[in-house]
């Protein structure tokens, strides 16, 4: 028994890493979100951007690409130095900004966090104050919504848009930002502009189509979708490849998407 099962944990590695080598490749960013923030070339655009695409990152990709795009047009497409720099009048080009329930309210918040911390700190990384001896990125996430709802009087309603793993959220959308500012490797799709967290710290981006297929594949065994679930399919995905477990996201998505495994 122990035989058969080490023989499966050694399969499906061996078909993983070849769906791995499949689809993290340039091709894969076109219609992808990663696509929006490699645009741009300074680190704090990059950050900006990606963090924009997350948070967007709900529904379908075309119309999410879309909406991001949007979003950034009305920063002139300079992220980082608009929030340094906007004035007042500035915010009215985010009049009537909606993508699903995120609106106007939620945009010009995110825009004033922004600018108040930009002006203090050189990378979104410090936010999340992800430390060597931390097991995994959770205790960051959960940094990363406090200090990002630090500022007075912020709109409760912003709140549903940055997930913490305190409310027991799979956090699928900060997970897959840090993904892609965290891991680094020379296919060109993800980022590595972050060096403080280490990719063996990731938590793999949980949605529906990880989710199903990663039943499949028995990496995942609980019920619900939830922060466990994440931290359940990471630690079998860390048997794979402790290193870099999140590699594996790539695979996953790949074929719950294209594939329609």
């Amino acid at each position: 028994m122990k035989r058969d099962k080490s023989q499966y944990w050694q399969d499906l590695k061996n078909f993983l890493d070849l769906k791995v080598d499949q689809f993290n490749r340039p091709e894969f960013i076109e219609l992808d979100p990663i696509s929006i923030p490699h645009q741009f070339n300074k680190k704090q655009d990059i950050e900006i951007a990606g963090l924009i695409a997350a948070v967007l990152a709900w529904g379908q990709r075309v119309t999410i690409i879309n909406k991001t795009k949007d979003f950034l047009g009305r920063m002139d497409n300079s992220p980082h130095d608009f929030v340094l720099n906007f004035k007042p009048k500035d915010l009215k080009q985010f009049r009537n900004y909606k993508h699903r329930t995120f609106n106007e309210t939620d945009a010009l918040y995110f825009i004033q966090f922004l600018s108040q911390y930009y002006k203090k700190n050189e990378s979104l990384e410090t936010a999340f104050n992800v430390l060597p001896e931390d097991e995994h990125v959770g205790k960051g996430i959960r940094n990363f919504h406090r200090v990002f709802f630090s500022l007075k009087d912020f709109p409760r309603r912003t709140e549903k848009h940055i997930s913490t793993p305190e409310r027991k959220s799979a956090c699928k959308r900060i997970n897959m930002y840090l993904r892609w500012m965290v891991r680094h490797d020379n296919n060109g799709v993800d980022f590595g502009i972050w060096g403080d967290i280490s990719p063996s710290q990731l938590i793999c981006p949980c949605d529906l189509h990880v989710e199903r297929v990663a039943r499949k594949l028995k990496l995942i065994n609980r019920k619900q979708l939830d922060w466990q679930t994440a931290l359940e399919l990471t630690s079998n995905l860390r048997k794979l490849n402790a290193n870099d477990p999140v590699k594996y996201d790539f695979a996953l998505f790949g074929l719950g998407v294209t594939e329609k495994f």
